[in-house]
């Protein structure tokens, strides 16, 4: 079914850059505009430039940085600040972090996989997209011809026998490439050309599905990428780097898959639709009500979210608003959804968290349309808690909606019926960044 192969990344020479924690960035999309700032200051040949540059804000769209982009990187390359192998290569990778004060460590590796249209149901996405950013990272590919950041994918392996290969086939060699990251995260990553082990592998993942963690909008370029490609090139051959796109596989089973929540963010809401939500919300949920005053905030937030987790087989939201001295904690009464639902969503999505607050709350509730929900300026997330609350009585958004995360078979089910989740459905951890491989998407012979 899959077809992955081994290719020849493209990583930052150590002859050049010294540290390689001075030149990896996040992903695109959750780089809030003071991250960027710093990762430009951080370091000249920082990957954010090749994949979120500084823009003009009076530039439409805000797209005058990609040409940049395309030049520092064939820039880049003539000076050997980044360097292509020279062998096919399979990039076996380990990420040690702390999560809930407990050391994790989870394994991957980036190779190149095939594309598929989704209907083929091979590669398979659960979420849906903003139709700017599709816009945006396709004017990036074409303009660049180059994967910057691999798309970040699962498979199921329940007896982990890839992870048990490719730790064998390194068991006695030190890390190719082995740093200490910003946020104290420790990343290794191995080269492995031996042909034999890379068959093994690639064969085992022919028989299974991958499923898209994190990386649909790129996944979803990568397709419309190959599309203007072949309107070019009819005759495209089979072995065109544009018919693949570089990924970053890890077994579902894994215990270093970490799903965090993506807490709903809003701005530009109308005074009315906020002092009028609680009592509308009052028809369809259970509310508690936990007011604070002043300092008794941070106080309350623990009473409140330690709430919201022990309701989490219930679908529960937590709700926090600017200038009201309260958290409201929402528990979906029983068939709701059933009974407004139950003929337009699948019950394989219907009772999950972010389709109660997207389907219920926003549309329904507070009569958001489908441009309102795909205008990405107009809805933001935070992974944390406290990071949603603040980002509220900063003034940066008028509400915060706090979720549960989404639980890894949810969205298994979810991919498997072929159905999609709101936006943002999930929040997986640690992010897979830009910097550490790349991949030309121009043939060898160019």
């Amino acid at each position: 079914m899959a077809t992955v192969l081994p290719f020849r990344g493209i990583l930052y020479n150590p002859t050049k850059v010294y540290d390689i924690a001075d030149v990896i960035a996040p992903p695109f999309d959750v780089i809030s505009e003071p991250e960027r700032k710093e990762l430009h200051d951080r370091h000249p040949y920082n990957s954010i430039r090749l994949t979120l540059g500084k823009t003009d804000a009076s530039k439409p769209n805000g797209t005058d940085w990609i040409p940049r982009a395309a030049q520092y990187f064939e820039n880049w390359l003539k000076a050997g600040i980044i360097v292509q192998d020279n062998s096919p290569t399979l990039y076996f990778t380990a990420r040690s972090f702390f999560h809930d004060h407990r050391p994790v460590t989870r394994f991957g590796f980036i190779a190149q996989v095939r594309l598929e249209p989704f209907e083929k149901r091979i590669v398979l996405p659960h979420e849906k997209t903003f139709s700017m950013i599709r816009l945006q990272r396709l004017a990036l590919m074409k303009a660049c011809r180059a994967n910057f950041a691999p798309i970040f994918s699962l498979y199921s392996d329940p007896k982990n026998d890839i992870i048990t290969q490719l730790k064998a086939a390194v068991f006695d060699k030190a890390a190719d490439i082995d740093f200490v990251d910003y946020d104290s995260q420790r990343h290794r990553m191995w080269r492995i050309t031996d042909t034999s082990v890379q068959q093994a592998v690639f064969g085992t993942l022919e028989s299974k599905n991958i499923y898209i963690a994190d990386g649909h909008h790129r996944y979803t370029t990568a397709l419309n990428y190959q599309e203007w490609i072949r309107s070019r090139h009819p005759d495209l051959p089979e072995d065109h780097p544009a018919n693949y796109v570089m990924m970053y596989l890890s077994a579902m089973e894994d215990p270093g898959l970490i799903i965090l929540p993506a807490h709903r963010l809003l701005r530009e809401l109308p005074d009315d639709a906020l002092a009028s939500l609680i009592p509308k919300v009052r028809k369809y949920f259970d509310v508690t009500t936990m007011p604070f005053k002043g300092r008794d905030r941070d106080k309350v937030i623990v009473e409140f979210i330690s709430l919201l987790k022990s309701n989490a087989p219930k679908n529960v939201i937590g709700i926090f608003m600017k200038d009201h001295p309260e958290f409201y904690l929402l528990v979906l009464k029983p068939r709701v959804m059933d009974q407004i639902f139950r003929d337009e969503i699948d019950e394989a999505v219907r009772f999950i968290d972010v389709t109660v607050l997207t389907r219920l709350i926003f549309m329904e509730i507070l009569g958001f349309d489908e441009a309102r929900m795909d205008d990405e300026k107009l809805i933001g997330y935070d992974r944390t808690e406290a990071g949603a609350v603040e980002a509220v009585t900063g003034g940066g958004y008028d509400i915060a909606f706090i979720l549960n995360p989404t639980q890894i078979h949810q969205m298994k089910t979810v991919a498997d019926h072929g159905l999609i989740m709101p936006r943002k459905a999930t929040y997986f951890y640690p992010k897979v960044g830009s910097g550490l491989v790349m991949n030309r998407l121009v043939p060898e012979s160019m």
